[in-house]
């Protein structure tokens, strides 16, 4: 038996049914159902391949006795720093399948995305992190990372996005 390989490889068309099947196993990892994912082909058509893309997808393959299997992904999307004058990545979702995990496949994807984040000539790499999630927190930190603990998200979405919007004088 020979030991595992990964590859890395920017998703495609092709690859929306597998893309939303990560982005609901993620859901399940983090504590959600998949019915919670609103998330369809058509939207991840339109918006990962569509003319105006706002986001972008590497999938990990892992082969195995010489069979190659989907083993996780990561999703991100570029925005901009006024203080830098500098555009950012951020990392909107990381998911390794977890009979692939411990083989690097996590560290390998984070280092991509940095060499885009370089290419790119962005001034900073950022996500978050559920604040219950142990493994991924020491992961992170392990790295380098820095947890930017005095920074709170704020979300608006569906009715309060709706209302937001609509409330203008």
């Amino acid at each position: 038996m020979s030991p595992p390989t990964v590859r890395l490889a920017p998703a495609t068309e092709a690859d929306v049914g597998l893309i939303l099947w990560f982005i609901q196993q993620l859901a399940i990892y983090e504590r959600a159902t998949p019915d919670q994912v609103l998330a369809t082909p058509e939207l991840l058509q339109k918006n990962l391949f569509g003319p105006q893309p706002y986001a972008h997808v590497i999938i990990a393959y892992v082969t195995r006795d010489g069979v190659e299997k989907p083993a996780g992904f990561a999703m991100y999307f570029f925005n901009f720093s006024s203080w830098l004058a500098q555009p950012g990545l951020y990392l909107e979702d990381l998911f390794i399948i977890p009979e692939f995990r411990s083989l690097g496949i996590g560290k390998r994807l984070l280092v991509q995305l940095a060499q885009v984040a370089k290419d790119r000539e962005c001034g900073r790499f950022e996500w978050v992190v559920l604040d219950w999630n142990e493994p991924a927190i020491q992961f992170y930190l392990g790295l380098g990372a820095k947890q930017m603990k005095e920074w709170i998200i704020n979300r608006v979405s569906g009715p309060a996005l709706d209302a937001l919007a609509a409330s203008a004088d």
